[in-house]
């Protein structure tokens, strides 16, 4: 047995991942009565967003506190990053549903859902997300509150003595550890999301939206193996695809399962460090990316809201799809904002064309419906671009600096 476990540990996490894959689609197929199966995937996500709330709030704070001045990071270059890749995004899916035009069969019976007024009530949401009470944003797991608070208690302990900031950097590598523990366990975890997800759901609900789904994931992977690759490679002069293709497999994979950003990060935290990256950057810039980093949102609500525009047959211009992607692109960064996701953003882009929030609101159905894949190649696509663009900015800085840019995989 102690050689089985040894043999085991000695497999990378991604290899031990697929293994935990192929075990719960066989055993959905040959045993689907057996429902305990799913509670291990439900552990598993709840542990990771157990975690990770304070996680992000003693890595930010022990980062900052520590910052000597004169070392410079890259957030900024990482925000600009995040900016144009889900702006892009957004275009890529405008011009996606112009070349293959999508109608909708609606749905109704979608009830309990209240999406936001328009972009002013996003915004303001993410304003109060803010200054929201410390714990009540880990409690709720309130990253952008957490973030906030997490900063300025930074800047404050930057004069605290250097005992008290041990101490910090202490809990925060035994918060570390514990990620390390759970992270462990991915494939056992893994293992119970798609037992969950094949018994519960199925496929054969989806077919009805074949062509729908085939637009929403050829342009989520249109930005993840064109899109993004070029503007890395625009930044570093380098092969970007030795980089896309480790984030995607060691954090796109655990991210299609967990359909959860936010549980999520402590895998990117894991990745960053194992590419060497800067610890001052990535512990607030994974975090960060969690919360604003939307390129698969803005895809979603482009390509629904122009499917429900070609549904009623209403004439799009090139300056009214401009703004959708416009407008997709920042109603996406307050997708974490707002109950439901990115899903319930879709009537704020359907009201741009005139479509009664009644019709929207069908069309959040339909996202519904088609958001056992949508969702997943959604999640995968916003998480794995996180580690990607934080990458990518401290390549670039290095290559400006004369340094050679070197992929630790």
């Amino acid at each position: 047995m102690s050689t089985l476990v040894r043999n085991w540990n000695r497999l990378s996490l991604v290899k031990r991942i697929l293994i935990g894959i192929i075990i719960g689609i066989i055993l959905a197929l040959s045993v689907p009565n057996a429902k305990g199966i799913a509670i291990f995937g439900s552990l598993f996500v709840t542990a990771l967003k157990s975690v990770a709330p304070v996680l992000v709030l003693l890595l930010v704070m022990s980062a900052i506190s520590k910052h000597k001045k004169g070392h410079q990071t890259n957030m900024k270059a990482v925000i600009v990053l995040y900016g144009i890749s889900t702006f892009l995004a957004g275009l890529t899916a405008v011009i996606a549903s112009f070349i293959f035009p999508v109608s909708l069969s609606l749905v109704k019976g979608v009830k309990d859902l209240t999406p936001p007024e328009g972009i002013v009530q996003v915004l303001k949401t993410l304003l109060f997300q803010i200054i929201d009470n410390p714990v009540n944003a880990l409690m709720n797991a309130n990253y952008i509150g957490i973030l906030a608070w997490a900063i300025l208690l930074g800047i404050a302990l930057r004069s605290a003595h250097d005992h008290t900031k041990n101490m910090l950097a202490n809990f925060s590598d035994a918060v570390s550890h514990i990620v390390k523990w759970v992270i462990n366990l991915a494939p056992l975890g893994i293992m119970g999301l798609v037992f969950d997800s094949i018994t519960t759901n199925g496929l054969a609900s989806l077919l009805d939206y074949g062509k729908l789904l085939l637009v929403l994931i050829g342009c989520m992977l249109c930005i993840a193996l064109v899109v993004n690759p070029l503007i890395v490679y625009l930044n570093t002069r380098r092969n970007p695809y030795r980089l896309v293709f480790t984030c995607l497999k060691e954090s796109g994979i655990t991210a299609f399962f967990t359909r959860s950003s936010a549980a999520n990060i402590p895998i990117n935290m894991r990745l960053c460090e194992k590419l060497g990256l800067d610890k001052d950057t990535y512990s607030v810039s994974i975090p960060l990316g969690a919360t604003i980093n939307m390129a698969g949102a803005a895809v979603t609500i482009s390509v629904l809201t122009l499917a429900a525009v070609h549904t009623f047959g209403i004439k799009v211009d090139f300056g009214t799809a401009l703004i959708l992607s416009v407008l997709s692109a920042v109603a996406a960064a307050g997708a974490s904002g707002v109950a439901g996701g990115s899903l319930l953003l879709i009537p704020l882009a359907c009201s741009l064309f005139g479509i009664p929030n009644d019709i929207a609101i069908q069309v959040v159905g339909v996202g519904f419906i088609i958001g056992v894949l949508q969702d997943s190649f959604e999640t995968a696509l916003n998480s794995s671009s996180d580690v990607l663009f934080t990458a990518t900015a401290e390549y670039a800085k290095k290559r400006k600096e004369g340094k050679e840019v070197m992929v630790h995989v």
